[in-house]
């Protein structure tokens, strides 16, 4: 017995029943005897009320974010709605921006030759293996385009001409390429030459006059347009400025080296000459 008396667990029990012998006598010395039990468990309560009061806060938020998580997506969903119907009205302007400035320009061109008919077409497709800038366009058999007809830029420049069409679509030959024939001539001398492309030259952007007299008198500076003659160009298509005179090969004759008005590898828009 004297042994327990000397245990750690009796000396705790002795501190219990001295702190609460200490807190009745001042509860009685108060006149609080009665509400003693009832503070004496509010002092032992209070930190896990505490606690508990923390985590009910907690969960409270949680679930607060958890039901506006709906609401959040929803937002979510009208605001990529309206960028989507933005981004549409945008495609939409620029489309009628576009057709605007090409019916200004066909308007101009139709000065200069009011008897032709003309189709408006936008480039929608290169082939990146053609080095000589070939493109296909928005316009079809259904518009009315046929295989060679001319391709005029919108300043009335000689592009090229239609080699294959399609119902909604149809491919151009420009001017660069080595298998491209016009009649054409240089304004200044009236001299008549062939004007087709050249591997040489097609890297430059330039096309040449060929089959120029070897004594020709055309010189840099010269403007070269089309004849008409074999029915596929209107006549007095502006096709660009000779850049220099080199004699052929064989020295009988000689070439005119000529860079086109309008570049056939940077078009955007066109026209398509489907009769004059």
């Amino acid at each position: 017995m004297k042994d327990f008396f000397d245990t750690w667990k009796f000396k705790i029990l002795v501190a219990v029943a001295v702190f609460l012998v200490g807190i009745m006598a001042y509860a009685g010395a108060n006149g609080r005897l009665t509400a003693a039990p009832q503070e004496l468990l509010g002092v032992i309560l209070t930190p896990f009320q505490k606690a508990a009061a923390v985590v009910s806060s907690g969960v409270g938020a949680v679930w607060e974010k958890y039901t506006s998580i709906d609401e959040v997506m929803e937002q979510n969903e009208q605001l990529e709605a309206e960028n989507a119907q933005l981004r549409q009205q945008m495609v939409d302007y620029d489309r009628i921006k576009a057709e605007n400035e090409a019916y200004k320009a066909l308007a101009n061109i139709q000065k200069k030759n009011s008897n032709a008919t003309y189709v408006s077409g936008f480039v929608i497709g290169r082939d990146p293996l053609d080095e000589f800038g070939g493109f296909t366009l928005d316009k079809g058999t259904a518009d009315g385009v046929a295989v060679n007809n001319a391709v005029i830029s919108d300043r009335g420049y000689l592009l090229g001409m239609v080699v294959e069409a399609g119902p909604t679509s149809c491919k151009v030959m420009t001017i660069l390429h080595p298998s491209f024939n016009a009649a054409g001539v240089v304004s200044r001398t009236r001299e008549n030459g062939i004007l087709n492309g050249n591997t040489t030259y097609a890297t430059d952007g330039l096309c040449t006059l060929t089959n120029l007299e070897r004594s020709t008198e055309t010189r840099a500076g010269d403007q070269v347009i089309t004849t008409g003659l074999g029915g596929v160009f209107p006549p007095d298509l502006l096709v660009g400025t000779v850049q220099d005179v080199v004699p052929e090969a064989s020295g009988k004759s000689s070439i005119a080296v000529v860079r086109p008005d309008a570049d056939p590898r940077t078009a955007k828009h066109v026209f398509i000459v489907t009769a004059y």
